[in-house]
């Protein structure tokens, strides 16, 4: 914009430099590109949006501050042009008295381009107040105006920022809300009944405080650029309270779908829980009735005691069954969920139950399967009328086959009956069998 020159009735300052024609000229195409850029922004701040939002809100807090000082600053901008324009206009008027001016025009001229002109004193907010008769040359103004716009435009497109995207959005999850609380009612999750309804409860009141509070204080729901960027609006809207209403709605709204999912399912999962627990029951009902044919077949045996049916899980079922008839699928969910996992872990039990009661007996017709093995064995090599080992199978065989059964002793006969076949079932050394020193015995 050319050298700033002194001011006049100055001290201390050097005269401006006196402009030629041509320089005059310059100066003048200059400062008028720079009036035409001036202008058009000070009318696009006019007519932004978000300056005719601010003007017409209720506003609260840091934007209320921030509004008032953003306010006075434009008063200040609109005060600057003016001067400015004046300074221009009287500059082109002069230089166009003359095609070729004379050599006082060209004084005055450089005085005016590169003087300083007088700015009416006000106290412009955020900058200082004004002396009162303040010399700027026009540079020094440009640099000022351009300051006091910055500024404002910032606050203008970040308050319109916030209010372009959070209402909206808060808009849409509070119309998904009202979806999500009629669902919720009808599957009976309500305030004071179930922690979903109470968490519903609190994101309907923080998605209101929080649009009430977006619109009358944008700017708190501002964070300026981390890049330390100077541009207007440089930053993004805060959306962290947003975002956590956001994530407790979709909790909530998973929640729920797997109460409908209870509803649907509900008649299916209680027929198998029925007969989940029916097939434990069962079991325990044949671990008792064996633990009585152990304990009148075995002797010298620990049978361990059969509990009997599990009374809380029968009644947690008919809870369960009362609370599907009167659809309170809220209250069923969770209560499915545990049943299930216990009503599993009864059957398991019951199955343990039943294989240690009848162990004894498995033992006994392990011994029995194993005595007649070997009396095949036995047969097949032609020995059966062995004396001992018939004598050995007779009392092997009498044990087990009697009531009640000495397990540890017809163990031990039936080990005697197996080391007598082994030794007869022995084949003769060559030399000492019947047939001479290179027959075999006939076994």
């Amino acid at each position: 914009m050319g050298v700033p020159g002194p001011c006049p009735g100055s001290t201390g300052r050097h005269p401006a430099p006196v402009l030629d024609r041509e320089e005059v000229d310059r100066a003048l195409a200059r400062l008028g590109a720079e009036y035409e850029a001036i202008e058009t922004s000070l009318l696009a701040l006019q007519d932004h949006a978000g300056r005719r939002l601010l003007e017409g809100a209720d506003l609260s807090g840091t934007t209320k501050e921030r509004w008032a000082v953003t306010e006075r600053s434009i008063t200040v901008l609109w005060s600057h042009f003016d001067t400015y324009t004046a300074a221009l206009t009287q500059a082109r008027e002069l230089r166009a008295r003359r095609r070729w001016p004379a050599p006082e025009d060209l004084v005055e001229l450089s005085e005016l381009l590169y003087g300083g002109v007088t700015v009416p004193g006000q106290a412009a907010a955020g900058d200082g107040p004004d002396r009162p008769g303040e010399w700027f040359t026009l540079e020094e103004l440009v640099a000022r105006i351009n300051g006091l716009y910055a500024r404002s435009l910032d606050v203008i497109v970040a308050a319109d920022a916030v209010w372009s995207a959070l209402p909206a959005r808060i808009d849409l999850l509070s119309a998904e809300l009202r979806r999500t609380r009629s669902l919720a009612h009808s599957v009976g999750v309500r305030p004071g009944e179930h922690p979903a309804g109470d968490d519903l409860e609190r994101i309907t009141d923080e998605l209101a405080r929080l649009r009430g509070q977006v619109i009358a204080d944008p700017l708190a729901f501002w964070v300026s650029s981390s890049t330390g960027s100077s541009a207007p609006g440089g930053g993004r809207p805060d959306t962290g309270r947003y975002d956590r209403a956001a994530r407790a709605l979709e909790d909530v709204r998973r929640e729920i779908e797997a109460v409908l999912d209870v509803r649907q399912d509900a008649e299916r999962r209680l027929m198998q829980l029925r007969d989940v627990l029916s097939r434990a029951d069962r079991t325990l009902t044949e671990a008792r009735q064996a633990r009585g044919e152990v304990l009148a077949k075995i002797a010298a045996s620990e049978v361990p005691a059969v509990s009997g049916p599990s009374t809380a899980l029968h009644e947690q079922l008919a809870a369960a069954a009362d609370y599907r008839r009167r659809a309170q699928w809220h209250r069923l969910s969770p209560l499915l969920d545990s049943l299930e996992e216990r009503a599993e872990d009864e059957l398991h039990r019951a199955r343990e139950s039943l294989t240690a009661v009848t162990a004894p007996l498995a033992v006994r017709a392990e011994l029995r399967g194993r005595l007649d093995a070997y009396k095949a064995k036995v047969a097949r090599h032609g020995m059966t009328g062995d004396p001992l080992l018939q004598e050995r199978y007779d009392a092997a065989r009498r044990m087990l086959w009697s009531a009640p059964c000495d397990l540890r002793a017809a163990e031990q006969a039936v080990w005697r009956y197996q080391q007598a076949a082994a030794e007869a079932l022995v084949p003769e050394q060559p030399g000492r069998g019947p047939d001479g020193p290179d027959g075999r015995g006939d076994v």
